[in-house]
């Protein structure tokens, strides 16, 4: 297997994208690769500073960086040799089996996008976040950000999407799928969410038990919370908000400890034809390092093939 990683991506890049492989190449088993695309020469110099053998690492060469203020679809076409531009090649040409970034997040939608492209039927890609449960486990929220507004079809698919990678990724059996909404009621919420509860409850595509509220998201109610993504994006930097405000004042808890999104690395983008992760911008080496294990997790469940299969 080889992990395609964007290592100009991030606030803090290179260095927190190389710290983070140092991590990773610790837990990896030995038949993974990582392949490092951007500045080889930075990389190599970093590593051979910290005494990291990088006998399993491999390196593609690129001279661009498209920055986090870039417009996407202007900087992929502008610089073909950047990071993320030279990754996409890679992974379209199945050099690599997923792509990771934690570089400029439009670009690496657009990218994905327009190389490997969607899966036929699949009407908008999206990406998630983990919703730590009170229980101990975790439960899954799409869309948070790729799509500002939806149609009710484009969010009966974030019930099938969401669905598989509960089970798949996160083990979670026959996951319990709510629409997130004002109310409990079906007549509840905007025209959107009506007309998406009223397509989403008969389904046996997935296991709908119905709207869910805000108070709802963090306990066993529902495994999976489908949403439009404006809504999605707002719940979550909330709660990264809400987790900065308790570790400003110096609090401790076991339960509130698991909203550090360093412990969760990133997110498969669903719906594309093959495996991009995508990470925060301010990614710290906990961060890189387990965005690179969540890869791996999701290229040996086959979960991009078994989304192409629903969608036949």
């Amino acid at each position: 297997m080889k992990i395609g990683l964007d290592i100009m991506g991030g606030d803090y890049a290179p260095k927190n994208c190389l710290d983070g492989v140092i991590l990773a190449t610790k837990e990896l088993p030995e038949e993974v690769t990582l392949v490092l695309v951007g500045d080889s020469e930075k990389a190599r110099t970093y590593f051979k500073e910290q005494g990291f053998d990088d006998s399993r690492i491999e390196y593609v060469h690129t001279t661009e960086v498209i920055e986090m203020s870039e417009h996407p679809t202007k900087a992929l076409s502008q610089k073909p040799q950047s990071s993320i531009s030279v990754g996409f090649k890679l992974l379209k040409d199945d050099k690599i089996q997923v792509f990771a970034s934690a570089g400029n997040t439009g670009a690496m939608l657009v990218g994905a996008m327009f190389s490997v492209k969607s899966i036929p039927g699949v009407i908008r890609p999206c990406i998630t976040t983990i919703l730590p449960k009170e229980n101990g486990g975790y439960g899954i929220m799409l869309d948070v950000g790729t799509n500002a507004d939806c149609k009710p079809d484009v969010l009966y698919q974030f019930g099938v999407l969401g669905s598989i990678l509960a089970k798949e990724v996160y083990k979670i059996d026959n996951p319990k799928v709510g629409l997130l909404n004002i109310g409990e009621e079906a007549e509840k919420g905007n025209l959107v969410s009506q007309a998406a509860h009223v397509l989403m409850k008969d389904s046996k595509d997935f296991n709908f038990i119905g709207n869910v509220e805000g108070r709802d998201l963090f306990d066993d109610k529902a495994d999976v919370i489908v949403c439009e993504g404006f809504v999605g994006n707002v719940v979550l930097k909330t709660a990264e908000a809400f987790y900065k405000l308790i570790k400003t004042r110096r609090r401790s808890d076991e339960y509130f400890d698991r909203f550090n999104y360093e412990l969760y690395g990133g997110t498969p983008i669903l719906g594309v034809n093959s495996n991009v992760m995508i990470g925060h911008g301010i990614s710290s080496a906990l961060a890189f390092k387990n965005m690179l294990l969540l890869s791996k997790d999701v290229v040996d469940v086959k979960l991009t093939e078994k989304i192409k299969q629903v969608f036949q």
